[in-house]
């Protein structure tokens, strides 16, 4: 579904991300850990063009992103691109002057041209999925955090990406509200959704991920099944951090 190959980020004169080689096959879940800094944020806006890289490629299905890739230039590329790979973030961005069922429907119209009909009966099921169905009319203003982040996620799914990337998105929430989205997220591993998520839940790393890699300085220093990783693992980095995020 995704593959990378030897990919650099550099913001000036820092190596963000160092030669990372990376495979995602479909309906995997592979969940990012490590220390802060460690470039896990910014791969992941690598991978759907958010964030232009100087080395390596990157392969989305059929669609391919290289460091000559530019918004300007490649304008179509990178739309298809963001059609097959969703996007949840830390903070949710819902619009505020819209309900939730309008949230989860402007896109679908917008984008996809889907029929006002099909677009409020589909994004009504899957707010009906993260438990917000009696939320419809609600305003995003009216809403725990937990709440609005499952409807950015019911957001996310309205547009049927292929892959669906999380960057860290129970990091705002308290630990209730966090507990609410995971769930919602184990949900959709267990549909087989393709994920890549940056995470700091260990319990969400070891239970639901198929694949877990530690990132640390810019290097993808150790990949494995959640119990290789967690049970025996190889690098200092993560002995280090897996001690740390224990406490």
């Amino acid at each position: 579904m995704i593959a990378v190959k030897d990919l650099w980020k550099r913001h000036g004169k820092l190596d963000v991300l160092r030669g990372i080689s990376f495979d995602v096959p479909k309906g995997e879940v592979d969940a990012i850990i490590g220390p802060s800094g460690g470039g896990k944020s910014t791969f992941l806006r690598c991978l759907n063009g958010l964030e232009p890289f100087q080395g390596g490629v990157v392969r989305v299905g059929e669609l391919t992103l290289t460091p000559e890739t530019t918004a300007r230039k490649d304008a179509r590329l990178l739309e298809a691109v963001r059609r097959k790979v969703g996007f949840v973030f830390q903070q949710f961005n819902l619009f505020p002057h819209l309900t939730v069922l309008q949230n989860c429907t402007e896109a679908p119209l917008r984008v996809l041209g889907e029929p006002p009909d099909i677009a409020a009966a589909r994004a009504t099921a899957l707010l009906q999925r993260v438990g917000l169905g009696e939320k419809l009319q609600a305003w995003p203003r009216d809403l725990s955090g937990g709440q609005q982040q499952r409807v950015a996620i019911a957001r996310t799914l309205a547009m049927r990406p292929e892959v669906i990337l999380f960057d860290e998105p129970t990091s705002a929430l308290d630990p209730v509200m966090a507990g609410e989205v995971l769930a919602v997220m184990s949900d959709l591993a267990k549909d087989g959704q393709t994920m890549v998520v940056v995470t700091h839940s260990m319990q969400f790393a070891r239970q639901v991920a198929t694949r877990v890699h530690v990132f640390a300085g810019g290097h993808d220093v150790e990949h494995g099944p959640p119990a290789q990783v967690f049970g025996d693992p190889q690098h200092e980095v993560t002995k280090s951090f897996l001690k740390i995020a224990a406490h």
